[in-house]
């Protein structure tokens, strides 16, 4: 990280008439294009393991765990801890500090957070029979709609003996499953190609100076 802001354009800051330092301009911003990051030519995408780090993938993927910035600026991550998946341990910690205020008396956030409903769903599944392909719309609803949704199938006759089978469900997320579910959806990012990180490197240096 040190060597990443020594790029960083340099001022003059002045407390008071006497005392006057130079400073490191933090506010300056770099960043990739949607269409150059989107470019599969240049890119792809990467599920991040348990245990990794941007500074880990940087230093497989390109040679140096200082161009981590590399992985953070082309996903547009700002917060390094809570835009990145956390490990499982942390993961459990963060529940149960996040929930404990809500607990009972001798009940753990984490046991609060998997008994209590964060989220009712009502769901219909489209399955037209000369395909087997499925169509999911899954719909959130108040606790009053979910408790009137009723659980049903019916098959609708098409031209040609087609049939498609509506089959109506519903379920609920727990405050738990939802943590999960929220961690989860950080796990997939894009990888700038090994090939282009030097290149990357030398346009922010150019562009950040």
């Amino acid at each position: 990280m040190s060597k990443y802001f020594n790029y960083f354009p340099k001022t003059l800051y002045t407390a008071d008439e006497v005392h006057a330092d130079t400073i490191t301009q933090l506010t300056t911003r770099f960043n990739f294009t949607e269409d150059f990051k989107n470019n599969a030519a240049v890119s792809y995408e990467y599920d991040i393991q348990e245990g990794d780090t941007p500074e880990i993938i940087a230093d497989k993927l390109y040679g140096s765990s200082e161009r981590h910035w590399i992985v953070l600026i082309f996903n547009n991550i700002i917060d390094a801890q809570f835009d990145w998946p956390l490990d499982q341990r942390t993961l459990i910690s963060y529940i149960d500090e996040k929930y404990s205020a809500n607990a009972n008396v001798g009940q753990s956030g984490t046991s609060w957070s998997q008994s209590h409903i964060q989220a009712y769903y009502k769901i219909e599944t489209r399955t037209t029979n000369s395909t087997g392909s499925a169509l999911v719309n899954k719909v959130q609803v108040d606790a009053n709609t979910y408790a009137n949704v009723a659980a049903s199938s019916q098959s609708i006759l098409l031209s040609g003996n087609n049939t498609i089978t509506v089959v109506i469900s519903k379920e609920t997320q727990t405050y738990y499953d939802y943590e999960i579910e929220t961690n989860e959806s950080k796990r997939t990012i894009k990888l700038l190609k090994p090939e282009f990180a030097a290149a990357a490197e030398d346009e922010f240096r150019s562009v950040i100076a």
